[in-house]
């Protein structure tokens, strides 16, 4: 080849390539900014009687009001039922407990011999989530053991508050077998327990709890403690639990009663588009004030600061794009 032609040759590529890039770039300008509108978000949250559900839905709420995407809050059976959603693509976004997605993610405990739920991802830490087991002085239950032979009402089945209702009673090494169980979620369980069709009742949830509360207003409430070497033993299996004391004034109870917790969390599906994750998690965290409006454990707890904490999973790319320009 001649050298005119070569450089010739030389120079159609360096054409070519401009031209590429120009169109390139192009295409990104015709593309715009983010179409909010044009993206549905469902927010999976819990029973309306929870904390899932108003927190849930004060997400939903930002999400449209002071973003624009279309929303919608769904209530349903929690975390368990909330990951079936998000694995299916059902819903966008799920509040759950970190144990209960641990167990999902690695494939252990209640969901042994299950697909590992790899696609699953985390969004942001929101609050503790407190093993709160309730009765009233008409039963004379005063320690755990005390529930053989009682009815206790565990949560609706492969809810958040059955696992963790199950875990409690292996680390007191007892199974359900010792008592009789109530597959009811926790709203219908306290309205047997106020009719004396139950002894005792598993709340995993915030502090206060609006149910226990309002139990509170016809009944001495009593809050059995999950403490000493039993909680020991729970941590050092389950590293997610952590100590967590209620308060004597929550309740009304005789004093602070000593019990355990887990991480609530928001998570989402691993194919969910990163720029709209990254969207999102910036929209939240402007607005937080009305996430904090919903309920005062919102208030106490979902910050930035705590958006990292006690999370076992791995962060989507888009919340992870905002965390790292934010110093996180």
């Amino acid at each position: 080849m001649k050298k005119r032609d070569v450089l010739l040759t030389a120079l159609l590529l360096v054409v070519v390539s401009f031209s590429l890039i120009g169109a390139g770039q192009g295409e990104k300008a015709a593309a715009g900014p983010l179409d909010r509108s044009k993206h549905f978000i469902t927010v999976a949250t819990g029973p309306t009687s929870g904390l899932y559900y108003p927190i849930g839905g004060a997400f939903a709420s930002l999400l449209k009001n002071r973003l624009g995407y279309q929303t919608s809050a769904q209530a349903t059976g929690a975390s368990a039922e909330n990951l079936t959603l998000i694995l299916e693509k059902r819903a966008e976004i799920a509040i759950a407990m970190s144990d209960v997605v641990a167990q999902a993610y690695d494939a252990f405990a209640a969901y042994e011999g299950k697909k590992p739920a790899t696609e699953l991802r985390a969004l942001m830490n929101l609050y503790p989530n407190i093993v709160q087991l309730v009765t009233t002085e008409r039963t004379g239950i005063k320690k755990f053991t005390d529930l053989k032979g009682k009815r206790v009402g565990v949560g609706a089945p492969n809810s958040g508050v059955e696992v963790n209702a199950r875990m409690m009673y292996e680390a007191h090494g007892m199974s359900y077998a010792d008592s009789k169980v109530d597959y009811l979620n926790y709203g219908e369980a306290i309205g047997q327990l106020k009719n004396n069709l139950v002894d005792a009742v598993f709340v995993t949830s915030g502090v206060p709890n609006a149910t226990i509360m309002e139990l509170g207003t016809t009944h001495q409430i009593v809050i059995v403690p999950i403490e000493g070497e039993p909680l020991e033993k729970l941590m050092a299996k389950y590293p997610f639990f952590v100590k967590e004391t209620i308060p004597a004034d929550a309740y009304n109870t005789k004093g602070d009663v000593n019990t355990t917790a887990v991480n609530n969390i928001l998570v989402l599906h691993k194919d969910m588009d990163s720029d709209v994750v990254y969207d999102i998690t910036k929209g939240i965290f402007e607005n937080l004030g009305d996430i904090h409006a919903a309920h005062s454990t919102a208030r106490e707890n979902i910050s930035l600061k705590n958006a990292k904490n006690g999370v076992g999973i791995p962060f989507h790319e888009g919340a992870e794009r905002y965390y790292r320009e934010m110093g996180l």
